[in-house]
């Protein structure tokens, strides 16, 4: 009999962590691996885009749990995925990232004896406040295989007591999916569509709670946007969340007072990743994007008090800087001045890390 290995996604940013984990498992006969979506995060047009940008099959299973607040996402999920786990009993599942679908599924897993792999596994922002570092460190705990992307996350989970053995150096598969991808961007026609020259514009990014949801905090990176775009063009490719806090607190008047700030509708892999090798900054709140300019070599600026990322701060591109708006205005304006830290490759980051997984779960399962 195969091994069978159900590789899970739940959102937009797992997406271009599973594609080149699936690419890879089509080399090996000898493995049965297929895709579940559960639906965390869904919207039709931009799922199909991502699926057909990356080269994504369609999912085996769809689990459809769509939106809900946390802990009514979490058990929708743990109960749906339970169904489909006891009919086609995997021989491993393999969950990546923090999302409320890597906890739930992880935990559904372990619980019916079904090896687990956590890819992305031992980063850490040492802030609770954040779900998704309690979704890191519970799914950590948990796991069989935890394939670190950098040195960071090997050292935390050795504090943490995990055993050495479960843990695997092996690079980052978002930077495998980028160098695969990064060639068809080049043609990408997003720039002529939003009349943009390269250099000539910055992107902002924004969705995290502690950006969004509090008033006063988006109110001060609104402030710092109303200074940059007196200089610089700003595209914002608006995330639903984001859009929802400003209108709720009337704050969309201060985003249609800036001529130069664009936004836009969520974007695809390619368009973005174009957007992102032609801007002269970024400003963003994801971790993912971090790690991409680091790759591309753009500089980020990070509206955050933290990083569960850092070897993105400490050898590549991305400086943490919080979400006031002095702070902002102060290093897009070295930016803009040609101030900024030029950044080196991390270790491993070389297009090979689901080559390196694939492998490594091969000689385990046999």
């Amino acid at each position: 009999m195969k091994p069978k290995v159900m590789n899970v996604v739940g959102a937009r940013p797992n997406f271009m962590k599973i594609a080149p984990l699936m690419n890879e498992f089509k080399k090996y006969p000898d493995i049965e691996a297929t895709l579940l979506h559960t639906g965390q995060h869904y919207d039709e047009v931009m799922s199909k885009l991502f699926f057909h940008d990356l080269g994504i099959p369609e999912p085996d299973t769809y689990l459809g749990v769509g939106s809900s607040n946390h802990g009514t996402q979490t058990g929708r999920i743990m109960i749906e995925f339970e169904k489909v786990l006891l009919q086609e009993k995997p021989d491993l599942v393999i969950v990546v990232g923090d999302v409320n679908s890597t906890i739930a599924c992880g935990l559904v897993a372990v619980k019916q004896n079904v090896k687990l792999a956590h890819v992305e596994a031992g980063l850490r922002s040492f802030d609770r406040s954040m779900p998704e570092e309690i979704n890191r460190v519970l799914t950590d705990q948990i796991s069989d295989f935890l394939f670190v992307t950098e040195k960071s996350g090997e050292e935390n989970l050795i504090k943490e007591g995990i055993d050495k053995k479960k843990i695997f150096f092996v690079g980052n598969v978002m930077i495998d999916t980028l160098r695969q991808h990064l060639k068809r961007a080049e043609i990408s026609s997003i720039l002529n569509k939003l009349s943009l020259r390269p250099k000539e514009f910055t992107i902002l990014t924004l969705h995290r709670p502690s950006n969004v949801d509090d008033e006063e905090s988006l109110s001060q990176i609104l402030n710092a946007l109303a200074a940059i775009q007196e200089h610089i063009k700003i595209v914002f490719p608006i995330h639903p969340r984001s859009q929802a806090r400003l209108e709720q607190f009337g704050l969309s008047d201060k985003i249609n007072q800036m001529p130069q700030l664009m936004i836009t509708e969520p974007l695809g892999y390619l368009d973005f990743l174009k957007l992102m090798s032609e801007a002269k900054f970024i400003l963003t709140d994801s971790g993912g994007i971090q790690e991409e300019t680091t790759v591309l070599g753009t500089p980020c600026l990070t509206l955050r008090e933290n990083t569960e990322r850092p070897v993105t701060e400490s050898c590549g591109t991305n400086l943490v800087i919080g979400n006031k708006a002095d702070a902002i205005v102060r290093e897009s304006m070295r930016i803009l001045r040609g101030d900024f830290k030029m950044g080196r490759q991390p270790d491993l980051w070389d297009g090979k890390a689901a080559k390196r997984i694939v492998r490594i779960l091969q000689q385990n399962l046999r």
